[in-house]
């Protein structure tokens, strides 16, 4: 049965997914580094700060310490929290709150597993009054950069992390469902043996709707009257790809 939800956070929960190349771009020509915005939509888009700055200065050239990639991703944070201070008010996804309403009330358990540093996460919930909305965070702060999605770790570590906290939830990926936007990380969640509703609130339906096990346009798509009987015994969630009816 379905017990657990997990939302990825960029272009899931803050639509903010502009910002992020900006602020890279902004650090790579501090260090006298070309940014490509084509490389960056066409590699680095979903991945995590530390996998995407690792990655992108390795390919040029650059050794990266950790106290030098650390102080980079400080100054990324740092960036980021500015822009959220500049905004009138959070470009939070519609729907959000009507599908957290409905979560609520069936009782799910909720986790936000991101690549995105902890400190914006945190900051974004907090002004967003979302603390309480979610019983867990693991973030990109918490894993290596080769766990990074779209390996599985993070999520099998959000598992593991909720059974540790409660263990008469006995979640198993098989109980849990995914909301991801990009296709790093559906493909982190897949990997990690959970289905996934891909949401297209960056790349168009038809993308998303090829490797999600289910896609929606909107977050208030998803239908959980509709999803959670196939998570019963016998139904098979991997070869489903209709559209949840609204």
């Amino acid at each position: 049965m379905l017990k657990a939800i997990f939302f990825g956070f960029h272009g899931v929960i803050i639509n903010d997914d502009e910002i992020h190349p900006q602020l890279i771009a902004q650090l790579l020509l501090a260090e006298n580094l070309r940014f490509d915005p084509e490389e960056y939509k066409d590699t680095y888009r979903g991945r995590s700060d530390r996998a995407r700055l690792s990655t992108i200065l390795q390919a040029r050239g650059r050794f990266v310490r950790d106290d030098y990639l650390e102080g980079l991703l400080r100054k990324k944070a740092e960036g980021y929290a500015d822009w959220l201070r500049s905004r009138s008010e959070l470009a939070l996804y519609t729907g959000l709150d009507d599908l957290l309403y409905r979560i609520r009330a069936k009782q799910y358990t909720t986790a936000i597993v991101t690549g995105g540093q902890r400190a914006s996460v945190e900051q974004v919930l907090t002004t967003a009054n979302l603390v309480d909305q979610f019983s867990l965070v693991v973030s990109a702060s918490d894993m290596t950069v080769s766990a990074s999605k779209p390996a599985p770790d993070s999520y099998l570590a959000a598992i593991d992390q909720l059974n540790l906290r409660d263990s008469a939830l006995a979640l198993t990926p098989q109980n849990c469902l995914a909301i991801e936007s990009c296709f790093a990380g559906i493909e982190a969640a897949k990997a990690a043996g959970i289905p996934v509703v891909g949401v297209a609130q960056i790349y168009p339906y038809h993308m998303i709707q090829r490797c999600a096990t289910w896609a929606v346009d909107y977050l208030n798509e998803i239908d959980f009257d509709w999803i959670a009987p196939r998570f019963e015994p016998g139904s098979n969630t991997a070869t489903m790809k209709e559209k949840p009816a609204v």
